[in-house]
């Protein structure tokens, strides 16, 4: 892990019609951290995100990537610079195969033999996915198709990857599986954003966190001083 900053969000503000859903938000990602961003149903967080990806206009503020404004880019040319987002509901392409689903993550990329060593080493990660290659994606669990989902995004190489509520509805076993992965692919040096509902397993894996209440960042730490933060405790982990 080192200092450089990969990702920075300065006075972010974003609207819905006349709402404002995020009121100016603040912080940053660095190269190889996870870091998650949690908060009640409603806070801000997977507007935060869209905003961040280019899916959702920005009202006010900056975001910067690789130590460039992005704000205004378009998530197709995001992903080509490799900010990638796993959205929350995962968005699998239901009608295909998993090994077709894995080739779309490779869309923006010509490199054959590579794409073909990277659908085997994600068959490493998910050995689920390798049993299932030709089934369709839609006749798969929600898990199943989680796993394929953060397998895609892997697909396009990221530099910063996104993940919008991981574990969201799925078995506790499934949930054990999917932070897991997500360690995994941290600790391989993918640096990592992790919106999640699931405080305690969110912190437990972050470097840093951010809490977000109605649209403003209200507090930052080591996630394992906000893991035993009592405010932290009583507002998200029920204590």
């Amino acid at each position: 892990m080192t200092n450089e900053v990969l990702l920075k969000v300065s006075g972010l503000k974003v609207a819905y019609g006349g709402i404002q859903a995020v009121k100016g938000a603040d912080f940053e990602v660095r190269r190889g951290e996870l870091v998650s961003l949690i908060g009640a149903n409603g806070a801000g967080k997977t507007t935060t995100l869209k905003a961040v990806t280019g899916l959702q206009p920005v009202a006010d503020g900056d975001i910067q990537y690789m130590g460039r404004s992005i704000k205004g880019q378009g998530a197709w040319d995001l992903v080509k610079q490799g900010l990638v987002m796993v959205p929350e509901g995962r968005g699998t392409f239901t009608r295909m195969t998993i090994v077709e689903n894995l080739q779309m993550g490779a869309y923006i990329r010509n490199d054959k033999a590579q794409i073909e060593a990277d659908i085997e080493r994600i068959f490493g990660i998910f050995p689920r996915l390798k049993e299932r290659a030709t089934q369709l994606a839609g006749t798969m669990s929600g898990g199943e198709q989680q796993m394929l989902a953060m397998g895609r995004a892997l697909m396009t190489q990221p530099k910063v990857l996104l993940l919008d509520e991981p574990s969201m509805g799925l078995s506790p076993i499934m949930v054990d599986k999917i932070f897991e992965v997500v360690n995994d692919i941290h600790g391989q040096g993918v640096t990592i954003l992790l919106v999640e509902q699931n405080a305690s397993r969110a912190l437990a894996a972050a470097n840093r966190g951010y809490v977000m209440e109605s649209g403003v960042i209200t507090m930052t730490g080591a996630g394992k001083d906000l893991l035993n933060d009592p405010k932290v405790r009583a507002a998200y982990l029920g204590e």
